[in-house]
């Protein structure tokens, strides 16, 4: 599957954002797909998850309650909804799939997952 992020931009503290990740190939239901994003200097960080056929998001401790998760299986799209934002929040995003399904202690694990989207800049303003 190819995966195209975007929907990133510039916005202020406690603002709110939502990205895309549109799939083109097999639908997102037969994978794992993901969102994770990366700070300058820092390590890639797991957002949250929804393993293949289950739709449940999981999400990363720190990240739950201002970011959701969620797909549009008719646009074969994924979103990320995040909500008062932080500039902590600043990073680019990246979606990610597999056709596997993690164990879900596994799910925030970037070696999982076999395509990637190119990522999608988030810069939040203090």
């Amino acid at each position: 599957v190819q995966l195209q992020a975007s929907g990133g931009g510039l916005v202020q503290t406690g603002g709110s954002l939502r990205l895309s990740c549109a799939g083109a190939g097999r639908t997102f239901s037969t994978y794992t797909v993901a969102w994770f994003r990366q700070a300058p200097g820092r390590e890639r960080e797991f957002v949250g998850a929804i393993r293949r056929r289950e739709g449940v998001p999981r999400y990363a401790e720190s990240k739950k309650g201002r970011f959701m998760i969620s797909i549009n299986n008719a646009e074969n799209t994924m979103y990320l909804q995040m909500t008062s934002l932080k500039p902590e929040d600043t990073a680019v995003y990246y979606c990610a799939a597999t056709p596997s399904t993690p164990i879900v202690s596994n799910l925030g694990n970037p070696r999982v997952y076999d395509y990637w989207g190119q990522g999608t800049l988030v810069t939040v303003s203090s």
